[in-house]
């Protein structure tokens, strides 16, 4: 199936909004120029932070035969740039401006055998494509993993609809994913499809790598909010440009070199396509890798990096939550094309 990305504004009518899970909230849309979305589809949304209009893209979670209604399902981030914050408003009768469904993920029908991971919020990008193999009677697996159950959104309809094949895993009942357990099941012929978290994503990919199973065969979608530091502020700086901008907690550099009147090239916004990576000419701390576009080696070499999701943290700050860390924040010298 070819990747569908001719944008197509249109308005949409919220019909139902609801909280599903904790911080985990349905909302229903009828768009104004109905479409079907296929399974791995997305919308962008046009909303409105701090007086300036943003794109946030949400996966299709479901949608009828004739696309007249698109359900979406939005996750309250912790360290929002403002976007979730704004969608956990919207009421029914609310309108938005919205895309047609767009497509980067799409599902190969025909394969021996599927597995799907979905990872927290990342359940909305697999659903669909779990009910379609399910009702082509498909041989695959469901692998639905959170951190506690009142996180989990769908989990009890997604049981019932998909009894054996649904492999619930939460963290605090069961401790952290067995992922090398789950890639040592996958065959030649296994497709896998995955969305989650970076870290649980990276897992996936070394042992995808360490088993030296078909590249092709490993596809994924990622959401640029979750990484290996917790955010914090730093800087950005383009000397040739003689720009310095500051980027908050609740902004990508992206945004706050746009900001600064930076002409920015980009296009996904969540770490997948590379169009918006910049050069990195000198760093003070270190680089947070959110993207899934490059590969370990090249993330490790720390001389590029996607600008849209990736950050800078300062020097000698752990991994680990609240490490209460009181330097300086990071600086990152770049340059862009």
């Amino acid at each position: 199936m070819a990747a569908t990305n001719t944008e197509v504004w249109q308005l949409g009518t919220v019909v139902q909004a609801a909280e599903v899970a904790t911080d985990i909230r349905r909302i229903v849309l009828e768009p104004s120029l109905p479409k079907k979305a296929e399974p791995g589809s997305h919308i962008d949304v046009k909303i409105t932070v701090g007086g300036e209009t943003q794109k946030r893209s949400y996966s299709v979670l479901e949608t009828n035969e004739d696309g007249s209604r698109l359900v979406i399902s939005v996750f309250k981030v912790p360290a929002s740039r403002g976007g979730s914050i704004f969608m956990h408003t919207l009421q029914p009768g609310d309108m938005l401006e919205i895309t047609q469904p767009l497509q980067n993920f799409p599902l190969r029908v025909g394969a021996s055998r599927y597995v799907l991971l979905a990872g927290g919020i990342g359940v909305t990008a697999i659903t669909d494509m779990a009910r379609v193999l399910r009702n082509l009677k498909a041989n695959y697996t469901f692998v639905y993993v959170a951190r506690n159950r009142a996180a989990m959104a769908y989990w009890s309809e997604l049981q019932e609809l998909h009894g054996e094949n649904l492999v619930l895993h939460v963290d605090e009942e069961s401790g952290i994913l067995d992922v090398p357990g789950i890639v040592a099941g996958v065959d030649s012929d296994t497709e896998l499809y995955m969305c989650g978290p970076i870290r649980l994503m990276d897992a996936v990919r070394r042992a995808w790598l360490e088993r030296e199973l078909s590249v092709p065969n490993l596809r994924y979608e990622t959401f640029g909010n979750s990484g290996w530091y917790n955010p914090e502020d730093f800087l950005v700086r383009i000397p040739r440009l003689g720009i310095e901008a500051n980027v908050p907690q609740g902004r990508s550099m992206l945004e706050a070199l746009e900001d600064a009147g930076v002409d920015m090239m980009s296009d996904c916004r969540k770490g997948e396509c590379g169009l918006c990576e910049v050069r990195v000419l000198q760093l003070d701390g270190a680089l947070d890798h959110r993207d899934v576009f490059y590969s370990p080696r090249q993330q490790k070499a720390a001389e590029k990096m996607c600008c849209c999701v990736s950050r800078a943290v300062a020097p000698g700050t752990s991994s680990l939550p609240d490490n209460g860390h009181t330097r300086g924040p990071a600086v990152v010298t770049i340059d862009v094309a």
